[in-house]
């Protein structure tokens, strides 16, 4: 077995790595066998593995997109591999194991912690190198900044520009008489609607005003428009979601949940997923990202709205997700895996996304053909769809990524555990709660 397929064994990936090699052009099965070594000789070809999303569209337009990094860079033959089933759980073993992809994909409380450890190299020679500032400029600041670490290391480029809005059923809006909601609708308008909404009845007549699902950074939208936070923005191993404001905002989605019944839960649900149980008609609105769009409009036999996410109590904030491309730190060569890394954040690979699953580009002037697609796809159901509400909190400044505490590793099993007693089984008082999360996560510190 040569190197390569053994690095792709070793991450269970063998038969992928086949079928790859089989799809690319002609004579790339003879070059897959060529020796890997960290510095490469004239006409060698270096080998690359990259590792990203497995859902059903993505494999096709990454190899697709591959073949013209092929074209570009005869040298370089790069070889897709998907996430593991389940990457936060797998990839810091993979990590340590030496056997991680050279090029990966990574988001949220997850990403980070992978920077923290090690895994990483550090992007921020190459990228005062070689991106121009003007790009720069282009990407939303709060998504950029999120890829340092606090000792200074830029770990990731950005992927795409995923921002949480909420998607709403304009004919239950409707038929309930209730008006849609404008640029700048509050938290009670919020709940105004929920209660106009929401139809008690049986498993398969109820009607939901609203669902979100209870992970750490959409609950954390909800805390920042609180005032409140997860981490003391003056020292990261300080936890605070058990400060007043944090508990107020737990407080309020606990309440509109388990006391008003407003609110529906993944169990009410039957843990279908969110856009699901929109699309099904199951709940009115739903908070969600531009990442779900394409579902949406492909699966509503409704009219849809999206609307940008309420502001709170303290201030407006939605999620700009962190989805980002990083090099592993052990890849024997950084030279080619940053030529593939800057193919990935360029313009064709990010409207190669857009176009294929409505992804919104990550630069802001992309944003206008990414909006072209989706029209070109759904004329109809897009006709008087607020596609700029997905770029509201890039466009007005009010973003926020994942807060990262000192040492994110076990930090996502505290807060999910905590957000499923208070707010999934309605278990626990939030005050309560909440304490005890930040007493293991300050432990983990």
């Amino acid at each position: 077995m040569n190197a390569m397929a053994r690095r792709i064994a070793q991450i269970g990936m063998l038969g992928l790595l086949v079928f790859v090699v089989a799809a690319c052009t002609p004579g790339a099965a003879e070059r897959a066998g060529a020796p890997t070594s960290a510095a490469a000789e004239d006409g060698e070809i270096v080998q690359l593995v990259y590792q990203d999303w497995r859902t059903d569209w993505f494999p096709g337009m990454a190899q697709e997109m591959l073949n013209e990094f092929h074209a570009l860079h005869p040298n370089i033959r790069v070889f897709y591999t998907p996430d593991p089933e389940d990457v936060p759980a797998d990839m810091p073993g993979i990590f340590e194991a030496g056997t991680a992809p050279d090029v990966v994909n990574g988001c949220c409380d997850f990403f980070p912690a992978w920077a923290q450890a090690g895994y990483l190299m550090d992007l921020r020679p190459l990228v005062e190198r070689d991106i121009a500032p003007e790009v720069i400029a282009e990407w939303d600041s709060a998504q950029y900044e999120s890829f340092f670490t606090a000792d200074g290391v830029q770990y990731a480029l950005p992927k795409y520009h995923g921002s949480l809005a909420v998607y709403y059923n304009k004919d239950l809006f409707d038929q309930a008489g209730v008006p849609y909601p404008t640029r700048d609708w509050t938290y009670d308008d919020y709940l105004a609607a929920m209660n106009a909404l929401t139809v008690p009845g049986d498993d398969d007549t109820a009607v939901w005003g609203s669902t979100l699902d209870p992970i750490y950074d959409r609950v954390q939208i909800h805390v920042n428009s609180f005032g409140g936070h997860y981490v003391n923005p003056d020292e990261p191993t300080d936890c605070v979601l058990d400060e007043p404001e944090a508990v107020a905002a737990l407080e309020w989605l606990r309440t509109r949940i388990w006391d008003d019944g407003v609110m529906a839960t993944s169990l009410a649900l039957s843990k279908v997923e969110t856009r699901r149980a929109f699309w099904d008609g199951r709940v009115a609105m739903v908070e969600d990202g531009s990442w779900a769009l394409k579902d949406i409009l492909a699966n509503a036999d409704f009219r849809v709205g999206v609307a940008p996410f309420p502001a709170g109590p303290a201030r407006r904030a939605t999620l700009a997700t962190t989805d980002g491309f990083a090099i592993s730190a052990t890849t024997p060569h950084p030279d080619e895996a940053w030529e593939l890394l800057k193919f990935l954040i360029d313009k064709e690979y990010s409207l190669a996304m857009a176009e294929a699953n409505f992804l919104q580009p990550s630069r802001s002037t992309l944003v206008d053909e990414w909006a072209d697609f989706v029209r070109a796809e759904f004329p109809t159901e897009s006709q008087d769809l607020d596609l700029e509400a997905f770029a509201d909190g890039q466009v007005r400044d009010y973003s926020a990524t994942a807060e990262v505490f000192a040492n994110m590793q076990g930090v996502r099993t505290a807060t999910d555990a905590a957000f499923e007693d208070i707010l999934t089984l309605g278990l626990a008082p939030a005050e309560e709660r909440l304490r005890q999360a930040c007493t293991e996560i300050e432990l983990l510190q």
